[in-house]
């Protein structure tokens, strides 16, 4: 499915979404813009996702995003924006595919910046100016320490820092030396940029924390232009600042941290004074997200990518078949907290089987083919049947498909010798073939192993679409794919990629966490012909299976490609 129909698609369900009332989604942080809005401390609310762009978003970055776009939404009345900021300030790990593949992102979920669009490495010269206005005010300094001393001499909790040598030289001498910075005269690692606040702070971010280093690393915005960069600590506020930011949402690790961003804010000559608050970040069973980590499995090919549909990025849950609808719910549930905790991942499937569930259609597919013959049909039998499309959406129809001889049904929808409580095919047992007739279970046929081949049975005649004549039991329908129309399909069967549900606390490394059986690869699959003409990303039930959707990269009609995005129950709960 092409972008620009997906953005509309999921655009139209935030519109819908963002017409619940406000008085329903509260929330610490929508209480304090109501009260800023009711005092007048605020007249038009300002947020900002501030991503840097050295990997791809995941779905922690997506509750940051349902919020602060939400709020943008929620208050569009009183003029509230949402900017998409790239803070963009260490070019030894950021790349362009990375800006390109937030934008793409954000907007398949449904959100949209405008003519909001902000980049860190456009205001260099604003960050350079601050700088120089500290040192100007006796407040940082040029430290030619290296990096181990410096972090050596801040002490710990317990133990207050020590002063760098370099602390008190003269303004002239600080300008002058970070001139030599900027001008590229200084070797990288051989001297930073300090802030000049207190070496014994209870708080280790204000011991005289670093606000500039040398990188010489060309920049996928400016080039070569810079080779001193601004720390996060020092960027961030100022680009609030910058931008007339009035509530800068950050996670509760930035809590220690805000000290230091209004320090900034209170010693360089900044446009305004936004105000930083911190909420909880989102931590998911089963799964990691440092990007970091995500990073290693990409290199070290543990996935297909950073799009590989095991990985709780965004544009991975996107390949899975998740539909950004079900994402946005899932934020919208867990809701905005104080307090660090963690969210079952079961609670994000079941809101994907919720959305696919109502909106996606029924289609015919059979994973493990077995053969089953309708012996009391004539060889060249053709028929024409007909087949609900969804059942919770009555409006959308029915289709025809064709029904002969041969079928194709699962290899589990038969056993020789099946169990009291097993209703589908056995010798002398009824179902009926979804849309079609019941049928009788006559025989089968097994190799010299023992394993079964083939499957006779006989139609009942006149039981399509009518209940199964007195005296027949057909507790059951099964699914099935007409042998001479059926299309061979690769599905992928993906689950959870790793095995625990901490994998971050796994002692021999995450790594050890990883899920053996998170991907299997069935490369015949039988599907219905309409299967294969369907666009990449069309998502479906595959009736009885599971909630399907063709591959947005390899899927083809002459090479039609499935994946699962979640089966029809939690078959991780069934198991423990």
């Amino acid at each position: 499915m092409p972008l620009e129909k997906a953005c509309s698609q999921a655009a139209q369900g935030v519109e819908k979404c963002m017409t619940t009332p406000q008085s329903e989604r509260r929330d610490f942080i929508r209480e304090m813009i109501a009260n800023d809005l009711a005092s007048g401390n605020c007249k038009t609310p300002v947020t900002r996702f501030p991503p840097e762009p050295n990997g791809y978003l995941h779905i922690g970055h997506a509750k940051a995003i349902c919020l602060n776009f939400g709020l943008a939404l929620e208050y569009a009345s009183v003029g509230a924006r949402c900017h998409l900021r790239f803070d963009d300030t260490n070019p030894s790990k950021e790349d362009q595919e990375y800006v390109d593949s937030i934008q793409s992102d954000i907007k398949w979920l449904g959100f949209d910046w405008g003519n909001n669009l902000y980049f860190a490495s456009n205001i260099f010269d604003f960050f350079y100016d601050c700088a120089v206005h500290l040192i100007n005010n006796g407040l940082a300094y040029v430290d030619e320490q290296d990096v181990e001393t410096i972090r050596a001499q801040r002490g710990n909790l317990v133990t207050p820092g020590t002063h760098s040598p370099y602390r008190d030289r003269s303004i002239e001498e600080n300008i002058a030396r970070f001139t030599a910075m900027k001008n590229g005269e200084i070797p990288e690692g051989k001297a930073v940029l300090r802030a000049k606040i207190d070496m014994a702070s209870s708080n280790m971010n204000m011991r005289d924390p670093i606000l500039y280093r040398i990188v010489f690393a060309e920049h996928h915005n400016t080039g070569d232009k810079w080779c001193i960069y601004p720390m996060y600590d020092f960027a961030h506020p100022l680009e609030d600042a910058y931008e007339h930011i009035t509530h800068s949402l950050c996670t509760l690790e930035f809590e220690n941290h805000r000290p230091l961003y209004d320090w900034v804010i209170d010693n360089c000559p900044v446009p305004s004074r936004p105000r930083q608050t911190e909420f909880s970040r989102l931590n998911i069973t089963y799964t990691v997200m440092s990007k970091r980590k995500l990073l290693q499995l990409v290199q070290e090919k543990r996935v297909s990518g950073w799009d590989d549909p095991r990985m709780p990025t965004i544009s991975g849950m996107r390949r899975r078949g998740y539909p950004a609808a079900a994402i946005r719910n899932f934020c919208e549930t867990v809701g905005i907290t104080k307090f660090n905790g963690i969210t079952d991942v079961a609670l994000l499937e079941h809101s994907v089987r919720g959305e696919l569930n109502a909106t996606a259609p029924r289609r015919m597919a059979v994973l493990r083919p077995l053969k089953l013959v309708l012996t009391n049909l004539p060889a060249n039998h053709s028929e024409t049947v007909t087949v609900v499309n969804n059942p919770e959406k009555p409006e959308e129809g029915t289709r025809e498909l064709t029904l002969t001889r041969e079928v194709w049904i699962e290899q589990d929808d038969f056993m020789i010798d099946p169990p009291k409580k097993y209703f589908r095919l056995g010798v002398g047992r009824t179902v009926r073939l979804r849309g079609g007739y019941c049928v009788t279970c006559t025989g089968y046929c097994t190799d010299e192993a023992g394993n079964v081949t083939e499957v006779q049975a006989e139609i009942i005649p006149g039981t399509i679409g009518n209940n199964p004549p007195e005296g027949i039991k057909c507790k059951t329908a099964i699914h099935w794919v007409a042998v001479p129309h059926a299309v061979d399909a690769e599905v992928r069967l993906y689950d959870r990629l790793f095995s625990c549900e901490n994998p971050d606390a796994h002692e021999e490394g995450f790594l050890a966490a990883l899920n053996p059986d998170s991907l299997d690869i069935i490369a015949h699959a039988k599907i219905e012909p309409a299967l294969a003409a369907a666009e990449p990303e069309f998502v479906c039930q595959f009736e009885r299976l599971g909630y399907f959707v063709a591959d947005r990269r390899d899927h083809a009609p002459e090479h039609p490609v499935y994946n699962r995005a979640v089966a029809l129950k939690d078959s991780w709960a069934k198991a423990k």
